[in-house]
């Protein structure tokens, strides 16, 4: 399917792994013109090269600093996917302050900070994408990383409110609600696991489904591929009438019909 993002900018932020890197690979054979971001200058040039993406940038979008230094060297982009974010499983009880408005940073005030900036430009040009990389943990809080749940349920408020000053516009505002996907973390997390429980990681695979997501009717990981898809035709022009949406990506997961 040709997705029309011929010559069209797009920041994807976080992208030098897992499902940014995916997306960005994903917006690049489709044309666009895509800007990477990582923390370090090596991951971000390795990633350009990967990606085919046409512009990298390095620097820390948990920072307002970082938001930045971005915003001063991409002033305005088409599309804008706001990927980047951290998790961590942790007790609720051993949950400190600092850990709480770390990934508050980095998972929401990220997309906040650069979407506040380019949602204008993209109003006046009566063109563009913003999207919200959220999570099915978004709509059903673990209970192994409630702060980081909490995160992926603002991701899906911010993205909804924006998408309302939209009206009557050709911009759209959206949330992607991937499912457990095998991006590097968790695939660097599921490894880990293995060799402390001493099973393969195919069995690990199978007992995490059985257990902690049964819901799922994917049963198996999402690749990053997969995901990317689903944002790639959100992105497009070929997707206008979705706006202020929470499209999901979870395979099966959320046992809900709406």
């Amino acid at each position: 399917m040709n997705l029309q993002l011929e010559g069209w900018s797009a920041l994807v932020t976080g992208s030098t792994a897992g499902i940014g890197l995916a997306i960005a690979t994903a917006l690049a054979k489709e044309g666009a013109k895509v800007i990477v971001n990582g923390r370090t200058k090596e991951r971000v040039d390795k990633a350009v090269a990967s990606s085919g993406a046409a512009h990298g940038i390095a620097a820390d979008l948990g920072t307002e600093a970082g938001a930045r230094a971005v915003i001063e060297r991409f002033p305005e982009v088409d599309i804008l996917v706001n990927n980047v974010g951290i998790f961590e499983p942790k007790p609720f009880e051993q949950i400190p302050d600092e850990d709480w408005l770390r990934f508050f940073e980095v998972n929401v005030m990220s997309g906040v900070r650069l979407s506040r900036h380019y949602i204008g430009p993209m109003k006046q040009k009566n063109r563009g994408r913003i999207v919200f990389i959220s999570s099915e943990s978004a709509l059903q809080i673990p209970a192994e990383m409630i702060h980081y749940g909490m995160t992926k349920t603002a991701q899906l408020a911010i993205s909804r409110g924006l998408a309302e000053t939209t009206a009557g516009t050709a911009v759209t505002v959206n949330a992607v609600l991937p499912g457990p996907t095998a991006s590097e973390g968790v695939v660097e997390f599921v490894d880990q696991l293995a060799s402390k429980q001493k099973i393969g990681r195919e069995e690990l695979e199978r007992e995490f489904f059985k257990t902690a997501r049964p819901s799922s009717l994917l049963q198996r990981f999402a690749t990053p591929e997969e995901v990317a898809a689903v944002v790639a035709f959100v992105c497009s022009p070929l997707a206008s009438v979705i706006n202020g949406a929470s499209v999901r990506a979870d395979g099966g997961v959320i046992r809900s019909i709406a």
